[in-house]
């Protein structure tokens, strides 16, 4: 492999974990659009995912893996962007979801890192989460890259030890290794919260969220995507940790009403006090779906936009009218 070769240049090869997912699905066609060979890594066999022009095996990673089926699968990689990962669950029926969450998220990344440096792959780009910097900035200024890291669950404290471990690997190597926090994505085909709310609100359920005046940062799924890219060649990026978000911070009543115009219906937005909101979540075991609806948490990411030249192309409000029509058309196809 010409090392020469800058990473994330047409004609790269980059091996994408977690390509059949939702940011991976969106990612691969990118990459390979933008000139790069793009790879899937994959758990087990199964069929091509978009945009990709092939596949190769990793196993399980978050288990001691093969040695030599890894260094086989990184031949010839020039950089990886590891999206594979225990994603945030909100009702969590595992024994020991730390351990769950810290074998799939930390010790099968420490895996990964570690078989790529041995197979001289150049950069490694990891989608950790804003989970890292805390759940809320209520009472305090945006979180920045730079803040102390303050997760307050499974999910945050894993994406943590997986960067702890990442710097770790990259001082001990010389692997260029590239953390990314995101937000909530958007973007059609997103999973989670956002569905259920689709479904509120195209039943044509009021809310009682009018009187809520909150900001949260976002994040398009589009956007994501194409900081990854930037990423993966800008010499800027290598050993550092970037928040993004979309320009536009918004309100829960105004994401609702973005969410509702994609469905072409009304948001039916009723005032009802927040104090009183939180004592239905406390008597319905709610509280932290209505704390991230009442909350806010905001990203400065002026700090990526300085150092990379990078900002969002896509606005929330076309992703989410985006994001509404693909899930009201996905509801007719099934």
């Amino acid at each position: 492999m010409d090392r020469t070769r800058l990473t994330g240049s047409p004609g790269s090869t980059v091996l994408v974990t977690g390509a059949t997912g939702f940011v991976g699905c969106t990612l691969c066609p990118l990459l390979t659009e933008r000139g790069l060979h793009v790879i899937a890594g994959r758990r087990t066999p199964g069929p091509l995912p978009p945009g990709a022009a092939a596949a190769r095996q990793l196993g399980e990673l978050a288990q001691p893996p093969s040695a030599a089926a890894l260094a086989k699968a990184l031949t010839g990689v020039d950089s990886v962007v590891h999206l594979a990962g225990r994603a945030h669950v909100m009702r969590d029926h595992a024994i020991d979801p730390e351990q769950v969450f810290f074998a799939t998220n930390a010790q099968a990344t420490e895996h990964l890192a570690l078989a790529a440096a041995r197979a001289s792959v150049r950069r490694l780009i990891f989608i950790s989460s804003i989970k890292v910097n805390g759940e809320s900035t209520d009472g305090r200024a945006a979180f920045r890259a730079s803040d102390p890291p303050a997760p307050q669950d499974a999910y945050g404290r894993s994406k943590l030890a997986a960067e702890q471990t990442l710097r770790r690997i990259s001082a001990d190597t010389g692997l260029e290794v590239v953390i990314i926090r995101p937000p909530l994505l958007h973007g059609p085909g997103v999973k989670g919260n956002l569905p259920r709310l689709l479904r509120l609100i195209d039943l044509g359920l009021p809310l009682p969220f009018a009187a809520i005046d909150n900001r949260r940062s976002l994040l398009a799924n589009t956007n994501l995507c194409d900081l990854i890219a930037h990423c993966l060649h800008h010499p800027a990026a290598a050993g550092e940790t970037f928040l993004a978000a979309d320009t536009e911070a918004l309100s829960t009543p105004d994401l609702i009403r973005l969410l509702a115009a994609g469905l072409h219906k009304s948001a039916r937005l009723v005032p009802l006090p927040p104090a009183m909101l939180h004592g239905m979540a406390t008597l319905t075991g709610q509280q932290a779906a209505i704390q991230r609806l009442t909350g806010s948490l905001l990203i400065d990411s002026r700090a990526t936009d300085q150092r990379l030249g990078w900002t969002p192309g896509m606005t929330s409000e076309i992703s989410l009218h985006q994001t509404a029509a693909a899930w009201a058309s996905s509801l007719k196809k099934s």
